[in-house]
């Protein structure tokens, strides 16, 4: 599989020297990001947060990746922030940071791209608000998820009281970030955190055969439907179902590709009626 890594070279406070703080594959128009400091549960660090987004950023700008997914190497997905970072660093310098405009929305820089998250392991308040910023997640029967925020005193800000709510409800959300209690892979996928709960060792296996799929389709088409699921998602009532009915409108007229529908229409029903026999879909 061609690698194209991300390097830090810088050398780290942390012990890494240069090792590839983040890793890139490409293969077959899906991209596999790994957060790479496993000995620190992949704990996000200043630079390895850089080096995320100066990842997601650059595939999100590929002509050739049409999905992403997201995952750590084991055995953590990601332990939040560096807290040996925020308990010594200089108040001033993490003040002046906070007076700083902000350059991403929630944990990731902005992107057009899907990325699933493959949650291989814990994933724990700064690290589990970085995989609500996924599309959806894929977790390894080894999961487990916590929001620590109020344990260590720092409030949410990277989206954790907006999608964390959207995806499990209100009171459950309360429940983790007020306790601080972990939940593991069966009730994230019963809640509602995550789609699927699968063998660790099926993984990377599983969220690269959804990616395959989204990759497979029209990168305009996805693009599009990506964002009216964020923008017409964040209205509700009547105001939701006229803006929805309107992009629809919209793209019917100016942008609907009638000659590749007729194409490829044969090939859809195919699919459609494999899917419906139980044939292709998703494990047990």
């Amino acid at each position: 599989m061609p690698t194209v890594p991300v390097v830090d070279h810088e050398e780290s406070r942390h012990g890494e020297g240069t090792l590839m703080l983040v890793e890139v594959e490409v293969e077959d128009r899906v991209a596999t990001v790994t957060l790479n400091r496993p000995e620190a549960r992949n704990a996000i660090s200043a630079e390895l947060h850089q080096l995320l987004d100066d990842a997601i950023t650059g595939l999100d700008g590929r002509e050739d990746v049409g999905c992403m997914v997201l995952t750590g190497a084991d055995p953590a997905f990601c332990a939040g922030m560096d807290l040996k970072s925020l308990s010594t660093e200089l108040r001033s310098v993490q003040q002046e940071r906070q007076r700083e405009p902000a350059r991403r929305i929630g944990m990731m820089p902005p992107h057009a791209t899907p990325v699933i998250g493959a949650i291989n392991g814990p994933t724990v308040t700064g690290g589990l608000e970085l995989a609500l910023c996924c599309d959806f997640l894929i977790a390894s029967d080894r999961a487990r998820f916590a929001d620590t925020h109020a344990r260590v005193g720092v409030m949410p800000g990277g989206g954790m009281t907006i999608r964390l709510p959207q995806l499990i409800g209100i009171d459950r959300a309360r429940r983790m970030s007020f306790t601080g209690d972990y939940i593991d892979a069966g009730v994230a996928r019963d809640w509602g955190l995550v789609v699927e709960v699968v063998p660790h060792e099926s993984l990377l296996a599983r969220a690269r055969e959804l990616a395959s799929t989204i990759a497979s389709l029209s990168p305009d088409v996805v693009r599009e439907l990506r964002r009216g699921y964020e923008e017409i998602g964040a209205l509700t009532g009547e105001t939701a179902f006229a803006a929805e009915t309107e992009w629809s409108r919209q793209w019917m007229a100016e942008r609907f590709d009638q000659s590749r529908l007729s194409a490829e229409r044969e090939s859809i029903v195919a699919r459609g009626r494999e899917q419906s026999t139980g044939l292709g879909g998703p494990p047990a």
